[in-house]
């Protein structure tokens, strides 16, 4: 069998660019991407011949005289087609996994969540999610290879050039396991890796509470405690892809405080999160040991919203320091405690006003996620999505 040959990696990121400025624009004529562009005839040539073989942009000859037309032979206008088929995003908690398979708009056609052991059962956890998602495509009448792509988020921190997990004391059962490998092995296509809460973020952007906000944190507060930036529209990772680990500010001398999973005493998570707010309940008799307190309704009983909002005010004096760094917009509080609604917003709101700059803290708005603890599925399929419009 004769071996295909792979376009360059020059050729790539035309065809990339000049995608991006059809689907930008009503309608472009090879002359109008030239003129755009500065690349050579020659080159937008092969980049859009690449993009008609795949179906991501169509022709359509212009009359004379028309709109783009010039003398001599009629132009062409290329327009961007809708890509044919669904995407899949996969959530992956530390005692969950969820599924999603969604058009190419983003609208959820089926999603499943099941409890699984994440964190100590990485192999169970990643063929549970091929599972989950070949169970979802069969009810839909759709074959794997109608998938046009798949995102996962992943609720540890990711190296960005190996997309190994940085921190395997979190999630020791993935010891050795590349994420990215992995599921791409599962799925037979390339599989996209974030930290869950970047795909939070992702996903409150596009569906949720930060729609129209540039610069932002999302917060996603649950087992542990994440955060990721959006600055100026796009999510920061940092060098490495650690950025966002806020769960380890340290709130105390290092010789103070309980110790943490990174080795640390006293950092926030060891004092905030949602299994520590349940155990506080448990301690004060607000639910037995076996039972777990529905944190949606912590508004209507007084001791827990208490319990809730101190919980805010602790964290919220971490993010007074970053409101003095960066200025943001809005701070989107998701996961298990940001289900709390107002309880935990007023604890965070109360310290952002006491220590941040006044000029800054004025200038946030705090806020619960509004896709709740759906955020990190629908930001993986929202990363899904935009993959797609590049899949030929």
């Amino acid at each position: 069998m004769p071996t295909v040959e792979q376009p360059s990696a020059r050729r790539f990121r035309s065809r990339q660019r000049l995608l991006d400025i059809i689907r930008r624009e009503s309608g472009v004529t090879r002359a109008d991407l030239s003129l755009m562009t500065g690349l050579s005839r020659s080159a937008i040539a092969e980049a859009v011949q690449d993009l008609l073989n795949d179906h991501l942009v169509a022709e359509d000859v212009l009359e004379p005289g028309g709109k783009g037309a010039g003398r001599g032979r009629p132009s062409a206008l290329l327009v961007a087609t809708p890509p044919r088929g669904v995407v899949v995003g996969v959530d992956f908690g530390h005692d969950h996994v969820g599924v999603a398979v969604a058009d190419t708009e983003g609208t959820v056609l089926a999603e499943q969540t099941s409890a699984v052991n994440v964190d100590g059962q990485g192999r169970a956890a990643l063929d549970a999610a091929a599972g989950m998602a070949s169970r979802l495509l069969s009810q839909l009448g759709l074959g794997r290879d109608q998938v046009l792509s798949v995102a996962a988020g992943i609720p540890a921190p990711l190296d960005v050039q190996s997309n190994r997990i940085r921190a395997v004391s979190i999630m020791p059962g993935w010891t050795r396991l590349n994420p990215a490998d992995e599921l791409s092995g599962l799925f037979g296509r390339r599989v996209i890796t974030f930290n869950d809460a970047e795909l939070g973020a992702q996903g409150e952007m596009r569906f949720g509470a930060a729609r129209g906000l540039r610069d932002f944190v999302y917060i996603k507060a649950s087992e542990g405690i994440g955060a990721s930036l959006v600055l100026n529209g796009s999510v920061y990772r940092g060098s490495l892809g650690l950025s966002g680990e806020i769960g380890h500010t340290r709130l105390s001398d290092q010789s103070q405080g309980l110790w943490c999973r990174c080795g640390n005493r006293g950092c926030l998570e060891t004092v905030v999160s949602s299994v520590l707010v349940a155990e506080r309940m448990r301690e004060v008799g607000l639910v037995a040991a076996d039972e777990i307190f529905p944190l949606a309704a912590a508004g209507a009983d007084p001791v827990t919203s208490a319990i809730v909002t101190e919980a805010g005010r602790t964290l919220g004096r971490v993010l007074a320091d970053l409101c003095n760094w960066l200025n943001p917009a809005g701070v989107v509080l998701g996961g298990a405690l940001g289900s709390a609604g107002q309880p935990f917003v007023d604890g965070v709101r109360e310290s952002i006003n006491r220590y941040a700059h006044p000029s800054a803290a004025e200038a946030v708005e705090v806020k619960t996620a509004q896709l709740g603890l759906r955020s990190e599925l629908l930001g993986a399929v929202a990363v899904a999505c935009h993959e797609a419009l590049y899949v030929g």
